[in-house]
């Protein structure tokens, strides 16, 4: 008998099981808003103009070759990834106290920060109810503990800031909290400014680790300043932080897997040695999982990130990607109201990013599903830029009649 007889398949994931169900369907009006992918109004992947000249130009360049990279990445891009998430100014770049790795995207730097983490402070790490699912696969991968603190409000719909808070309070001194820096995974709900401010004085106070992880900056609101306004905020009051980065959403380059991890020290005579020993323990990380990063995507990243017209571009572009899926949320929202569906949907126009959390049950989901061939995830998360002009009437109608007729 095999020695892996006993060994049982792995469930499917979830939502790469509903984009097979999706692929098979034959129903003409079938609509796909379960993945994390932008899509355009005709409803194809939207590949950035600005990514097809950053391509060309590499492939143009004489110099390119497929030699490794150092086990950290290459420092230059290193830099200038750090400048677009933490600030041209920040100052745990200026005063040399930002260590920063290559990573496979943004899984890839939540990995390695496990990992990191796992060594330096193994303790339980906290994440948001609810929150994106891989989360919790990766940090029972690496062998730690997770914990959840109160996120959503289901009766309102919102942030349920008060519960968020005295969770924050109520856990044990020197925790770690992982945040999503914006467009929350899976609701949409990012707290105000306001709130974040309040949320970084209860964990100074409890001396909390803060743990963000970033896939849509300039993707959610349109801009990168806007959506790493917290991440800079809690460095600018003395933090000590991690911070992962992806590339995948806001520059559409979803299977090219291009993230870095910062890790912020706080201020002090030896930072800049100690940011130095956890740059080279995460290179040691690195080289225990994949030698080190792949050089391809973080190229296009960084012909972007360097020329001056082509970040333009790129801003321009994510405002395009940003504003359609806007004008997505305030069309449903309001052929929502305009048909009178039971509930409330003001909170599909606020919510902020690719996600929107409905707030529909299970039941109702999978009625969408069967009925309607409209597939999102049971939790009722829906991809909103998977509608399109095309489809919204089509969607909102059947939205509404599972409202109405299943409880």
């Amino acid at each position: 008998m095999s020695r892996f007889a006993t060994l049982e398949a792995q469930p499917k994931d979830p939502i790469f099981e509903l984009v097979d169900l999706y692929t098979k369907d034959e129903n003409p009006n079938k609509i796909n808003i379960s993945v994390g992918a932008y899509r355009d109004e005709n409803g194809k992947p939207y590949v950035l103009p600005v990514v097809k000249k950053a391509k060309q130009i590499l492939l143009n360049d004489p110099n390119a070759n497929h030699e490794y990279n150092p086990m950290t990445g290459v420092d230059s891009f290193c830099l200038n990834a750090a400048k677009v998430i933490l600030g041209q100014d920040s100052p745990a770049i200026k005063e040399e106290r930002c260590a920063t790795i290559q990573t496979v995207a943004g899984t890839g730097a939540l990995k390695i920060a496990c990992e990191f983490l796992k060594t330096a402070k193994n303790s339980p790490i906290y994440i948001s109810n609810p929150t994106w699912a891989n989360h919790k696969a990766i940090i029972e991968h690496t062998g730690m503990e997770w914990k959840e603190y109160t996120y959503w409000n289901q009766e309102n719909r919102n942030l349920n800031i008060d519960a968020l808070l005295e969770d924050m309070k109520n856990a044990p001194d020197n925790s770690t909290f992982l945040l999503h820096a914006c467009a929350h995974n899976p609701t949409g709900v990012d707290p105000t400014k306001e709130q974040w401010i309040q949320i970084c004085e209860v964990m100074k106070k409890k001396h909390h680790f803060p743990f963000f992880d970033c896939a849509y900056q300039g993707f959610a609101s349109g801009s990168l300043e806007n959506d790493a306004w917290a991440i800079r905020y809690f460095i600018e009051q003395g933090f000590e932080l991690i911070v992962c980065q992806s590339f995948s959403k806001n520059m559409g380059l979803y299977s090219e897997r291009a993230g870095y991890i910062h890790i912020i020290v706080e201020p002090s005579k030896d930072a800049t040695t100690i940011a130095k020993n956890i740059r080279s323990n995460l290179g040691g990380i690195t080289r225990s999982i994949l030698s080190n990063a792949p050089n391809f995507a973080v190229r296009i990243v960084d012909i972007i990130l360097s020329d001056p017209q082509l970040f333009k571009e790129w801003v321009e572009q994510m405002n395009i990607m940003s504003s359609r899926i806007q004008k997505m949320r305030k069309l449903a929202r309001d052929q929502f109201v305009a048909l009178k569906t039971p509930g409330t949907w003001d909170h599909i126009q606020r919510q902020i990013g690719m996600f929107s959390y409905t707030g529909l049950s299970v039941k109702q989901v999978e009625c969408l599903i069967e009925k309607f061939s409209i597939y999102m995830t049971k939790n009722g998360r829906m991809s909103v830029a998977g509608l399109n002009e095309r489809n919204i009437d089509y969607f909102v109608k059947s939205v509404d009649w599972v409202v109405r007729n299943v409880n």
